[in-house]
């Protein structure tokens, strides 16, 4: 390894260290927007119990979200974008027949 690597190395894990502690922010973050829940479960047509099977949750989560005492967070909330934008293909994808 090039000591010019190496020094960019060391620099970038420090970087990490400093935001891990919140001596800094990182420079670039991403996030998703706040999904609508009900919206997107309504838009497709699906009960509340039939939704949260679908996207393999507890009812009672899936009425939180909807209820706005809980917020879907990770993989669910990046499904949830998925369910609103192309219902279909998710379906499709996930060898789901669609009612």
């Amino acid at each position: 390894m090039k000591n010019e690597d190496f020094n960019e190395l060391v620099a970038s894990i420090e970087e990490a260290g400093k935001i891990y502690r919140n001596e800094s922010k990182a420079s670039k973050t991403y996030e998703f927007p706040e999904p609508d829940v009900k919206a997107i479960r309504e838009d497709i047509g699906f009960t509340q119990s039939k939704f949260a099977s679908f996207i393999g949750v507890n009812i009672r989560t899936l009425q939180n979200w909807e209820q706005g005492h809980r917020r879907p967070t990770g993989p669910a909330r990046v499904l949830l974008k998925l369910v609103e934008a192309d219902s279909i293909s998710v379906f499709q994808n996930l060898h789901i027949k669609y009612v």
